[in-house]
């Protein structure tokens, strides 16, 4: 189960919401995962970096349950970053995204 939590500076529409999930749900195959498992979370709020205010960026955290290679983490980080360009207009050069690998998810009661 992979969760992508999108922090943004922008506050987006639910279309743009809509969007981004929708292109994600198609990207997690890059961390061969299915969208069928796949969780979204949006949040907007003010974001830093280097001591300033980062204007018109996004920090992206994907938890995935396992591990992918650091190429697919790679490749991610393209998808994330055309997506949020193509969806919300924030260049890539203003998105951030870390990844966590889980040895431990737990899911209606108990753990995978």
């Amino acid at each position: 189960m992979p969760f992508i939590d999108c922090r943004t500076t922008e506050r987006l529409t639910d279309a743009q919401m809509d969007a981004v999930k929708a292109k994600l749900g198609r990207a997690i195959a890059v961390l061969h995962k299915p969208e069928s498992y796949l969780m979204v979370g949006f949040s907007d709020e003010t974001l830093y970096f280097a001591g300033r205010k980062l204007e018109k960026g996004a920090y992206v955290s994907v938890s995935l349950f396992g591990a992918a290679s650091s190429k697919d983490y790679e490749r991610m980080t393209g998808e994330i970053c055309d997506i949020l360009a193509a969806e919300a207009g924030i260049p890539a050069d203003r998105v951030y995204v870390t990844y966590h690998p889980v040895s431990d998810w737990g899911w209606n009661g108990t753990n995978f």
